[in-house]
């Protein structure tokens, strides 16, 4: 979860922004809480509008925040917001939050695929329902998002998609540790592979970021003994502090500008960034748990 301090949390960040977000349009599947707000509000800080689109329309009584709440906190940041709430896996609200942004706003310059399921049940005890759940949200969500935006981001002259998915790990170990998992963020994964390359004459650019280490959100914290493991976690606001730069267009020093899959302490050693203490929530760097798929 994200520190409901949000100038505290900004002034224990080491990022030094080299480039600005303001008056650009980011739309977002997701982001009611966790890391898809983190990188909402960070990007509200440079006075930018964001369109989010989530589910979660009234409280949840296991889960903070709803997108209305999270588009208040936009607001109150410095940034303009529009709430929408709809399902990813619903072609006409994804539709319909597409036009939506680019009537309240003109167009789109960014498109945030946040939204993603998990389970990392093994194949024996993977519920269908739940495998299901993780192929429409994940895999079929990012490519619905992401396609119906590419003429608006064509327009654009900043236009990009940023895709919260891991590397094209083959190491087998991933595979058979949480198979439907696996495959689910794998397919998010080839929907960059795949755009970047599609979209390489078009002036959009195309990545994926991941974080070296576990992120302190809801997930975790739901999950037994979570907020034990949530101490060996960072905050959120390092993948907040990353998705800036390479949105911002400082990332360019980490690799080339399209067709990457990022962890987050790349993008941020190439922003200068050479201490990431300030990002644990107490735990020494050592201690730190590692993410999964690296």
């Amino acid at each position: 979860m994200t520190s409901s301090n949000d100038a505290s949390a900004r002034a224990a960040t080491p990022y030094r922004a080299t480039g600005t977000l303001k008056g650009r349009t980011l739309l977002m599947s997701g982001g009611s809480r966790g890391i898809g707000l983190a990188i909402a509000l960070r990007a509200a800080r440079d006075g930018a509008n964001i369109v989010l689109l989530a589910k979660t329309g009234e409280p949840h009584p296991k889960l903070e925040g709803t997108v209305r709440t999270a588009a208040a906190r936009l607001e109150a940041a410095g940034g303009k917001a529009l709430a929408l709430v709809g399902d990813v896996r619903n072609d006409g609200d994804v539709a319909a939050a597409v036009a939506a942004a680019v009537e309240h706003f003109g167009g789109i310059d960014a498109v945030i695929n946040n939204a993603s399921a998990i389970d990392l049940s093994r194949t024996d005890a993977v519920d269908m329902k739940r495998y299901d759940l993780m192929q429409d949200i994940n895999v079929r969500g990012t490519f619905l998002l992401s396609k119906l935006a590419l003429p608006a981001l064509r327009e654009s002259v900043h236009g990009q998609i940023l895709t919260l998915s891991p590397p094209l790990n083959l190491d087998p170990k991933w595979a058979g540790m949480h198979l439907a998992y696996t495959m689910a963020k794998y397919g998010m994964s080839l929907t960059t592979l795949g755009l970047a390359e599609e979209l390489k004459d078009d002036g959009v650019l195309v990545n994926s970021l991941w974080p070296c280490t576990l992120i302190d959100t809801a997930a975790i914290r739901n999950m037994p003994g979570g907020d034990r493991i949530a101490q060996a976690a960072r905050g959120p606001e390092i993948m907040a502090d990353a998705a800036h730069a390479i949105l911002s267009g400082g990332a360019g020093a980490a690799g080339p500008l399209s067709g990457n899959f990022y962890t987050d302490e790349q993008v941020l050693r190439a922003a200068g960034v050479d201490d990431f203490r300030p990002y644990s929530l107490g735990a020494p760097e050592e201690q730190l748990v590692p993410d999964i798929f690296l």
